[in-house]
């Protein structure tokens, strides 16, 4: 009973779907998704790469029927991940394994469908050799049987475990100790002049004010930002930068955190000088809008993990404040969306762990550079 049961293990089918997970896992960086009810079928997701999808497909596909049902199940399953990561682009690759004779192989839009009953057909396929010209050198291994079958397992399982603890490292809440400065700090700048009678000089001295910053005041573009008009603005500013503050720099890391708020709130106060004319601009909503900027491209590079709650939760969040910003009187949308904007672009230059590359960095450091220096051409020399 044991030889057969190894024997089984080791066919040509078993061996060709190990080799096959071996590759994506480890060479491509593939990670398995767990599915409800899909059997005889591994779905593994790169989100980066070209072919964001591939599932390989082990069970029989015998006429035209099962071939349609099996690609309805999949565009279902494909509208469900694509929800869920925040894709608008989901291409998928099937690889089927033992498809009858009688079916005719169609690939519909985003899926492309192979025929691979052995390895030297897959090898031979169009599809494969364009999107993934390294796989025919890359499936070939000194061990064979059961050694090749320990091998593969063995470095899936180890490669799983890398994974699992990077994510870990990512994810594991961290003492938020830059928010609390950063609250502590703002705070302090709203009751100290309050306890000293003091309020009308520290808004005339500290305020967004274009004239002034104009003039040579330019410490005003990060000072005002840490002034509140009453209570009520500095206690639901605190509250938005405690929630999505200690979130963020948990996520990447407190020097990383601090540059995006402080960046944030100097493209906040910039953009505020470009519209406001001669008006004044007061508080941390653009340095926290920059914020919510910052998490939504940490959160589109772990779009598996959180791609639902930027989605449904943080995007409605930052359309709704917008939009309130321009129906009522005496906000500084404008402060809000060059904070947005800003916060989103350096941390495209700071980069997400395990996830940027130094092209990408390099590429957020140079938009990043061009945006502030197009800010302040627009504050200082076009309009005045």
């Amino acid at each position: 009973m044991e030889e057969i049961a190894e024997e089984q293990l080791l066919d040509s089918k078993n061996m060709l779907v190990m080799k096959l997970l071996h590759y994506f896992i480890i060479d491509k960086n593939y990670n398995p998704i767990i599915l409800q009810g899909a059997e005889n079928e591994i779905w593994l997701e790169n989100l980066d790469e070209d072919y964001r999808i591939v599932r390989i497909v082990t069970g029989t596909i015998l006429n035209e029927e099962q071939f349609g049902f099996d690609i309805f199940k999949t565009k279902r399953i494909m509208k469900k991940i694509r929800n869920k990561t925040f894709s608008f682009n989901l291409k998928t690759l099937s690889i089927f394994l033992d498809l009858g004779d009688r079916v005719k192989l169609d690939s519909p839009k985003g899926i492309t469908c192979v025929s691979a009953p052995n390895e030297e057909d897959l090898q031979k396929n169009v599809a494969i050799k364009e999107s993934f010209p390294d796989m025919k050198d890359k499936l070939k291994y000194s061990e064979d049987g059961m050694q090749l079958f320990v091998k593969i397992t063995n470095d899936i399982n180890e490669h799983n475990l890398e994974d699992s603890e990077k994510v870990e490292k990512v994810f594991k809440p961290k003492y938020p100790m830059i928010t609390y400065i950063l609250i502590a700090l703002n705070v302090a700048m709203f009751f100290f002049p309050l306890i000293f009678n003091k309020q009308d000089y520290f808004l005339n001295k500290f305020c967004v004010y274009a004239p002034y910053i104009r003039n040579g005041e330019y410490y005003r573009l990060l000072t005002g930002t840490f002034l509140h008009a009453n209570i009520i603005h500095l206690l639901c500013n605190m509250y938005a930068l405690y929630i999505l503050g200690s979130q963020l720099e948990s996520f990447i890391g407190k020097i990383k955190f601090l540059c995006v708020y402080l960046f944030s709130a100097l493209t906040g106060s910039l953009l505020s000088m470009v519209f406001l004319g001669n008006g004044v601009s007061i508080g941390a909503s653009g340095a926290i809008f920059g914020v919510m900027g910052a998490i939504v491209y940490f959160g589109y590079h772990y779009r598996v993990y959180l791609g639902n709650v930027v989605r449904t939760n943080l995007i409605p969040i930052i359309i709704l404040n917008l939009a309130l910003g321009f129906l009522v009187n005496g906000i500084d949308n404008w402060a809000h969306i060059g904070g947005l904007i800003g916060g989103f672009l350096i941390n495209i230059g700071l980069g997400v762990k395990y996830k940027s590359s130094t092209f990408e960095k390099v590429n957020g450091y140079i938009i990043s550079l061009i945006y502030v220096s197009f800010l302040i051409f627009m504050a200082f020399i076009y309009v005045k």
